[in-house]
């Protein structure tokens, strides 16, 4: 049965930290997640991640970092001080630079899950064949990127609720499998193009569901967070 753990709420586009608190606060019934992206990270510093723990609730990094094997490793080394329960990498970074991350967390005090990133939920068929040239199919690039951070000792992936049904099965028991991209009936896509509702997304075997701005562009946050839980029974 899903509870509250299973969601967690993107703090993107706050530019203000008592806003971002305000959210934290007014959510943490529902959500046991919050995820910290690259932009908050870089506008406010550590400091972000304090009011998420002091709620008692988990921290999500999601940095994606990607970069030569050193780099990536001491990067993973130094979020890890940060002592975050979920981090993310592109998996499209190589299996030598996902093991490099594999191997840091190992050896860090408190290790946080490791999370590869296979195709963005911005990207499309079209996208990826022309803009990026990488043949094939969406669904043949998710599986192969997600067999690659298995391999290479990732805890989990970031895939697009519409690529589970493909992904799942492939997968060993336990693998954190995360999808971005949910939005509730009736809530506008935005930039995503490849987007699930919270219950087919649970429904189809993702561990958690990244939900943004139909909980924090809504007119009472905690009761949009609240109906969302509520959906997943």
């Amino acid at each position: 049965m899903a509870d509250k753990n299973n969601i967690a709420l993107a703090l993107d586009n706050i530019e203000e930290l008592p806003h971002l608190r305000y959210l934290i606060e007014s959510t943490k019934d529902s959500v046991g997640v919050f995820k910290i992206g690259f932009e908050q990270f870089i506008r406010f510093g550590p400091e972000i991640l304090e009011p998420v723990r002091h709620f008692g609730c988990k921290i999500f990094l999601d940095l994606k970092l990607h970069d030569i094997p050193n780099t990536v490793a001491k990067a993973v080394a130094a979020a890890s001080m940060h002592e975050v329960d979920y981090l993310t990498l592109h998996t499209i970074g190589g299996e030598e630079m996902l093991t490099a991350a594999a191997n840091a967390a190992a050896k860090a005090t408190k290790a946080p899950k490791l999370i590869g990133v296979t195709v963005l939920t911005s990207i499309d068929q079209r996208c990826m064949n022309s803009d990026m040239r990488i043949l094939g199919t969406v669904e043949d690039q998710v599986v192969h990127l997600a067999g690659l951070a298995r391999r290479s000792g990732i805890d989990g992936i970031v895939c697009s609720a519409a690529d589970l049904p493909v992904v799942k099965p492939t997968l060993p028991a336990g693998f954190e499998i995360i999808t971005p991209g949910i939005r509730p009936a009736g809530v506008d896509a935005g930039d995503q193009k490849r987007i699930a509702t919270p219950a087919d997304a649970i429904a189809n075997g993702a561990t958690l569901l990244v939900i943004g701005r139909a909980i924090t562009g809504a007119e009472n946050p905690a009761k949009a967070a609240a109906e969302i839980l509520a959906q997943l029974g």
